[in-house]
């Protein structure tokens, strides 16, 4: 049994990590094995998310003063928190993605997104948003046509005008 002092150590070490999180996802579970945690956790790993198994007392006193306060009413039963620092939308894929193909498994119970709890509903709208990554590769790429368009027009004028000379030159040649 944990003491007094490592239950405030773990309660300062979550409350110290979700402070500079982005977004948090609050998952259940039952049955579970240890092949199916190990390979929820990698995926969340894979995406830079971090993930905990939590005590519910813990979890609310944790969240006390933050966004993730509202959420608060969730943290019943078995309790999972997945939260990431970086883009949301890699979580929200990764949680939603995973709950259907294990929904016997787990079920989500509420997230946290930029201090707005939703449900799984709007995590699955947040999950089909592009990524930071590709949005940010769609305007580079939109960037790049139009540019791409104004060379083009402008060599097209030395280009044509070489065209013009060289046909003027062979029509002296004929005559």
């Amino acid at each position: 049994m944990k003491t007094k002092a490592q239950k405030q150590s773990d309660l300062n070490a979550l409350a110290e990590q979700l402070e500079s999180a982005k977004s948090a996802m609050i998952v259940s579970f039952t049955n579970l094995t240890v092949n199916k945690d190990q390979e929820f956790r990698n995926q969340l790993r894979g995406v830079g998310a971090k993930y905990q198994v939590v005590k519910n007392t813990i979890a609310r006193l944790a969240v006390k003063g933050t966004p993730y306060e509202e959420a608060s009413e969730h943290f019943k039963g078995v309790t999972g928190i997945a939260w990431t620092e970086s883009d949301p939308v890699d979580l929200s894929k990764t949680v939603s993605k995973f709950i259907k193909e294990n929904g016997t498994i787990y079920s989500f119970k509420a997230g946290v997104v930029d201090g707005k709890v939703v449900d799984l509903k709007q995590v699955e709208a947040i999950a089909s948003l592009p990524s930071k990554e590709e949005l940010i590769s769609k305007l580079l790429y939109v960037i790049n046509a139009q540019a791409q368009r104004i060379v083009t027009v402008i060599n097209a004028v030395p280009r044509d005008l070489a065209v013009v000379i060289k046909q003027i030159g062979e029509q002296k040649h004929e005559s």
